[in-house]
């Protein structure tokens, strides 16, 4: 049976497409919804131009109501009945009341070789540590931040005269590498962890 797939994005969607490009052939798992916090993300458009339908809501409407957000964004879910839900790079954090139903499905992806460097600013930080090797880890999410199984990671080396932003640039396409491995085998309820060397 298809696994059907919900992509929450917040900006232009780069893993998303790669995750939805992926979602072809002989692929146990379809999308079923690009969902954003962020009307004006640019990502919507190119997930409608896929062919996938969409949908926006707005957080800022909800004020500092997190709670009332997630309820809107549960429904939304709900209503399309996913199996699986990707967050990719959707910058919002998710409280445990929302987790909950949904915990053992939900995946995300974070620009660090977890359990180093949850949070923001990953590449600075690995930078500042003087880490040989920086990357990005694929896991399911808990209520802790950044925390749950680890499902896959991609490795590459630091360069001399790396900044941020190379770093960045050089990583993403290990991500859209990385993802939609991981994603497959998940659809087809293997979980042994996906390892890339970029």
């Amino acid at each position: 049976m298809t696994k059907r797939v919900a992509i929450l994005i917040s900006g232009g969607g780069s893993n998303m497409v790669a995750l939805a490009q992926s979602m072809t052939g002989d692929h146990p798992a379809r999308p079923v919804l690009v969902l954003s916090n962020d009307p004006a993300a640019g990502g919507l458009a190119k997930a409608s131009g896929m062919g996938i339908p969409v949908q926006a809501i707005d957080h800022k409407t909800f004020g500092k109501d997190r709670a009332a957000f997630e309820a809107v964004l549960h429904d939304a879910l709900a209503a399309v009945q996913p199996d699986i839900i990707c967050l990719a790079g959707f910058m919002r954090i998710l409280g445990a009341d929302f987790i909950g139903p949904w915990e053992g499905r939900i995946l995300n992806i974070h620009p660090s070789l977890l359990p180093k460097y949850r949070g923001l600013h990953t590449h600075a930080r690995a930078l500042e540590a003087g880490d040989s090797h920086h990357g990005c880890t694929v896991h399911q999410v808990t209520a802790a931040l950044d925390d749950g199984p680890v499902l896959g990671q991609a490795r590459m080396p630091v360069l001399q005269g790396d900044t941020p932003d190379t770093l960045a640039q050089r990583l993403l396409p290990l991500e859209h590498a990385l993802y939609p491995a991981v994603l497959r085998r998940f659809a087809a309820a293997d979980l042994r962890p996906v390892m890339l060397d970029g």
